[in-house]
């Protein structure tokens, strides 16, 4: 068997500069939870790495653009991207978005011989500025390593391609499923290439790591692979649903995924198994047949289905040119039996218990009882966070807003301008206030800042920043901003530092930094 894999570096990053339609400005990082999940090559040029604090990234890279994190963006564009390469070869799996493996074998054959046939997947795959990486080997873990250095493999020498990668490229990729403290133990224990890793018994890697060890042994050893998107002998779980009206729009995608992906699940269910591969197979009005593997290392969720069911109907009526579809059809390829050591020792917590729970309170107390931040951009600090009732779709961010307080961000905010335990005094070196002028400058040096009964000395200041909003209005918003660093003088160490707010001539508090 020969396999062929596509990997599209940082795709998340593409995906988002894809539905920018490239408006994006370099260097980009997407971000979740406050943490960098995936930035691009001149972010990382730039000392952005992966798993930093937002903040922290935008301190080393104050022009990073931050894009918040959007699976379904991912596996929408990422279906339209892999449907391209159906017209070279017969057998493709999605193994996440972002990375795809094809027969290559088969398509060598249709084609003549594996060059070209890799060389028509890279130029199917090619898209205005889209990155990808191809490799090739006679299994689909060693492919997807291979992709890393875009190297091809020859036939029968995976084993020694394999001997000489670093242990740490088994973490690499999701897609490979090995278990990150597995790993982590095997390099404290002096393994540090997937060679010495394969060099060991498997049954001492069996009694010591059990399963997830012999998993990491099994791709060091270029031990045999399933083929790609084969279907396997399984229970006859699939479901199908044939429609008075052709889908045309999204949103009756939306509609019929999610009433298949209900069906198939309480089907699963009844059954007692997980789905791992699911076929997408869909009849277009003029008889056409298109159909679509996805794959993933951990049991799909009904949302997870409708999700990838909708992504990729959005693919094929939007991108891909399908045409009206007349009938779906949902077919697991692989089941699994549900993991109860993972139930026993989990704590019962999940996001789709929450949101249960939040839409039963929703539904007594109304929707306005359970409300979400969501970041909607803004010139000040408190004016970027908006609260929304949970569920309903987050505003869209207002574009770039001229004179916006520069990354990174304070870290907690003030009691209000408006509030008195806010209110600070600005003095010079003689004790007098800094005021500020018609022309936004200040009236003196800022030496103190008087907050109540403590008195910081002030070591640095940026700013002001004029804010004039709604000026064309009857009651326009007229302010300016200031930065301030300083320490306590009783203290005499312990750098602090404020974002002031001029409003009303005075000076106020509006958020501080950590």
């Amino acid at each position: 068997m020969r396999v062929a894999a596509l990997w599209f570096p940082d795709w998340p990053v593409q995906a988002a500069k894809l539905e920018a339609e490239d408006t994006l400005e370099e260097p980009i990082a997407i971000a979740v939870q406050h943490r960098i999940k995936v930035c691009s090559q001149e972010a990382r040029r730039a000392g952005v790495r992966r798993g930093m604090r937002v903040r922290n990234a935008q301190a080393v890279a104050p022009e990073l653009t931050v894009v918040e994190d959007n699976p379904e963006r991912d596996g929408r564009t990422f279906s339209a991207l892999a449907g391209s390469l159906d017209d070279v070869a017969a057998s493709v799996e999605v193994l996440r978005p972002g990375l795809v493996v094809a027969d290559l074998a088969a398509a060598a054959k249709f084609h003549g011989d594996e060059d070209t046939a890799l060389e028509m997947l890279l130029d199917a795959a090619a898209r205005h500025g889209i990155d990808v990486m191809a490799g090739a080997a006679d299994e689909i873990a060693t492919a997807v390593i291979a992709t890393r250095s875009s190297h091809v493999v020859a036939a029968g020498e995976s084993a020694q391609f394999l001997a000489v990668q670093p242990l740490r490229v088994l973490t690499a990729e999701t897609a490979l499923g090995a278990d990150p403290e597995t790993v982590c133990t095997l390099g404290q224990l002096g393994i540090q290439t997937l060679g010495q890793l394969a060099q060991l018994p498997s049954s001492a890697v069996m009694t010591r790591f059990g399963v997830a060890g012999i998993h990491l042994h099994r791709i060091a050893s270029a031990a045999p692979d399933r083929r790609v998107a084969p279907e396997l002998p399984v229970e006859d779980f699939a479901v199908e649903m044939t429609t008075e009206e052709p889908i045309e729009r999204v949103d009756a995608a939306a509609f019929a995924a999610r009433a298949l992906a209900a069906t198939l699940h309480q089907r699963l269910k009844g059954a007692g198994v997980h789905c791992l591969r699911l076929k997408i197979s869909a009849e277009l009005v003029d008889a056409t047949r298109v159909e679509r593997v996805w794959r993933t290392q951990e049991a799909l969720t009904e949302a997870g289905t409708a999700d990838r069911v909708r992504w990729q109907l959005d693919g094929w009526l939007t991108n891909g040119g399908a045409g009206p579809i007349a009938s779906l059809m949902l077919e697991p390829l692989e089941l699994a039996q549900p993991d109860m050591v993972g139930e026993l020792w989990s704590d019962g917590a999940s996001d789709e218990g929450a949101r249960r729970v939040i839409e039963r309170v929703q539904s007594q107390l109304g929707m306005e009882a359970v409300l979400q931040p969501v970041a909607v951009g803004g010139r000040g600090v408190a004016e970027r966070i908006q609260l929304v009732p949970y569920g309903e779709v987050p505003p869209q961010g207002r574009g770039v807003f001229v004179g916006a307080v520069p990354s990174p961000l304070p870290a907690r905010l003030g009691g209000g301008i408006e509030h008195p335990s806010s209110r600070v005094q600005l003095l010079d070196s003689a004790d007098q206030p800094i005021l500020l002028n018609a022309e936004v400058l200040l009236s003196g040096q800022p030496t103190t800042l008087v907050w109540g009964k403590r008195c910081y000395d002030i070591t640095a200041w940026a700013g002001p920043w004029p804010v004039d909003e709604e000026w064309w209005g009857a009651h326009p918003t007229r302010l300016a901003r200031l930065q301030v660093l300083g320490h306590d003088q009783a203290v005499g160490t312990g750098q602090r530092g404020w974002l002031l707010v001029w409003h009303r001539q005075r000076w106020s508090v509006e958020a501080l930094y950590h």
